[in-house]
């Protein structure tokens, strides 16, 4: 039979648990919008940019490394960014996204390997893009979910920090830092 004092420990330790978990929920794209310089991503990405980045596996060991060529075009409420990925083994790889600006100010965006559409939020100098990428790796093809946070630095740098996982399992990390190439 539980006292009353255990009943007290028990209902206490539940409730500290649940605020712990409550304040794991990470950051809100709301938190950034005070934030300057304020992120345009059309007139951002217009143009070339260059990016170079590092996969990473959970607990923090570098899977590989990559540089990639971005070619940036406008056409009224639609940006197509030609990505052309170099990895340090060789591989070489491309993506075409097609991104949307919606009239709410929102994003979405597809991809050939790109599961269903990708979506997309600015506030001041975020981004935050979520989508499920195939990824082929070990034989196999996977569906991981991204979770991409994207920084303003200045005019020219931009930070990418992308979570990938699998059935809500962190795998790893994607971090690029881009820059822009040449007068916009």
């Amino acid at each position: 039979m539980q006292t009353r004092h255990s009943l007290a420990l028990r209902a206490l330790a539940v409730t500290g648990l649940l605020l712990l978990l409550a304040g794991c929920g990470g950051p809100r794209i709301d938190d950034y919008a005070r934030t300057a310089p304020a992120l345009d991503l059309f007139a951002w990405f217009s143009g070339q940019t260059r990016g170079h980045g590092l996969v990473q596996e959970s607990d923090g060991t570098l899977i590989r490394r990559f540089v990639v060529d971005i070619t940036g075009t406008v056409t009224g409420d639609t940006l197509v960014l030609d990505e052309r990925f170099t990895y340090d083994d060789g591989e070489t790889q491309q993506r075409v996204w097609t991104i949307r600006r919606l009239a709410d100010g929102t994003y979405r965006g597809t991809a050939a390997d790109v599961v269903g559409e990708a979506e997309g939020v600015v506030a001041g100098s975020a981004l935050r893009w979520r989508y499920t990428l195939r990824v082929p790796a070990r034989g196999r093809e996977w569906e991981l979910a991204f979770d991409d946070w994207m920084f303003l630095v200045d005019e020219r740098v931009m930070i990418n920090r992308a979570r990938f996982s699998k059935f809500g399992i962190g795998l790893g990390e994607v971090t690029l830092s881009f820059e822009r190439l040449g007068p916009r």
